[in-house]
């Protein structure tokens, strides 16, 4: 057996020490300064604890307005996002979930980086970061009781739109589309990765994505590709393949028109607006079949943004729809044919029981489904605003969007 080694106690060796601890300490010290943690807070104050559902059963006869809350979209959001019976709002750096009467639930707040996105499934709120790793810092807050529920960090495009469904919340670039799961593990990723761990992964990684749209298990994505300079390609695709690094596209679809963008999807299917002296929305299921064909209205579709096209959609029991910005489509919900235009709308709907509520110049429209009829308008006072109102739901609190205002009325 060989003697144990004997320590050396020189000056030299307590030098070297010295400095070892002081730079293990800098270092510790460095990332404790720059970690996220010491530049985000999220405070706890009146969450509810259990979601609430946010439906009407029934249509009110009047409203009148609770409180109104400054609310900063992100790209390719239009309406307020709502979760677990809450509405969430953005000003500045602060995210913050609101009770039906008008308390604060919870908070957010991220000083050190900018907002890219805010998305909602699953009763959990998701907000996504820009670093210089682009916007790929991922939080994803229990919306009930304002809890911590998922992060991810990632490398991403610098500009994104939000893509979401219940079942998946991802975001969109010119460059690059993905979603995630639940526990925002990525379930696809389509188009030009940076940094591929594996070559030949991404079959269409040179082109330009303009729109993209998702449910369930589909993954609806529409792109321009050098070769092809005058046609849109729809791609359909899973949104759960084997790998989530090569995407299973089962379907590609070339539209003669380069500008063709997504304006509806359902679980099987796909609608686009192709533009022109007579546009037109047709859409195609799964297997690359064209399966309806509608004429439409002139639509502006491209605002010169550099990030993909995001339509204002909106979900109701018996429909899809969309507001161009003049009229509202409603879609039936499995071959997307155009099934009526509303074209009093100044945006998207909400539903009440049998009913939709669609907002117009005057106030709310309660409108029969079954036959698109308007059966009485309620009142809304919005004082000088004229835009556009999207509408969502909070609890039993119907929810306007006016511009970068988020204002809550309820029954009267």
């Amino acid at each position: 057996m060989s003697p144990a080694p004997i320590l050396r106690d020189s000056p030299r060796d307590w030098k070297a020490a010295f400095i070892i601890v002081i730079v293990c300490a800098v270092a510790v010290v460095g990332a404790f300064s720059t970690a996220s943690i010491r530049h985000s807070h999220l405070t706890q104050q009146a969450a509810p604890g259990t979601p609430a559902e946010s439906e009407l059963s029934q249509a009110p006869a009047g409203l009148g307005e609770d409180f109104r809350l400054s609310n900063q979209l992100t790209p390719g959001n239009f309406r307020a996002v709502t979760a677990a019976g809450l509405l969430i709002t953005h000003e500045g750096s602060t995210i913050t979930a609101t009770t039906a009467d008008g308390r604060t639930a919870w908070s957010y707040e991220r000083t050190d980086v900018t907002l890219c996105s805010l998305s909602t499934a699953w009763d959990k709120v998701v907000a996504t970061y820009r670093t210089s790793a682009g916007c790929g810092d991922v939080v994803a807050i229990s919306a009930a009781t304002g809890e911590y529920a998922d992060t991810r960090s990632a490398i991403n495009s610098p500009d994104v739109v939000s893509l979401s469904s219940n079942d998946r919340v991802g975001t969109v670039s010119s460059e690059r589309a993905e979603l995630w799961r639940s526990d925002l593990v990525r379930s696809v990723e389509y188009g030009d990765v940076e940094a591929p761990q594996e070559s030949d992964m991404q079959e269409h990684a040179d082109c330009t994505i303009t729109s993209a749209l998702t449910r369930t298990e589909l993954l609806a994505v529409t792109e321009t590709c050098p070769a092809d300079p005058d046609s849109t390609w729809l791609r359909l695709q899973e949104t759960t393949p084997e790998d989530s690094r090569k995407p299973e596209v089962e379907a590609n679809i070339e539209v003669d028109n380069s500008g063709a963008k997504l304006v509806a999807v359902g679980q099987k299917a796909a609608a686009v607006f192709i533009p022109g002296p007579s546009p037109e929305i047709v859409a195609y299921d799964r297997s690359g079949n064209e399966i309806s064909r509608s004429a439409a209205q002139p639509a502006p579709l491209d605002d010169g943004a550099s990030i993909p096209f995001a339509p204002a959609t909106a979900d109701l029991p018996h429909n899809m729809s969309w507001f161009d910005g003049e009229r509202l489509y409603l879609f039936t919900p499995s071959d997307l044919h155009v099934d009526r235009v509303l074209g009093e709308a100044i945006g998207t709907p909400v539903a009440a029981g049998p009913e939709l509520l669609v907002p117009v110049p005057e106030g709310i429209a309660v409108v029969d489904a079954s036959n698109g009829s308007t059966r009485y308008t309620i009142p809304v006072d919005r004082g000088d605003y004229r835009g556009a109102v999207y509408l969502s739901l909070a609890g039993e609190s119907i929810i306007e969007q006016r511009g970068d205002v988020a204002v809550a009325l309820s029954a009267r």
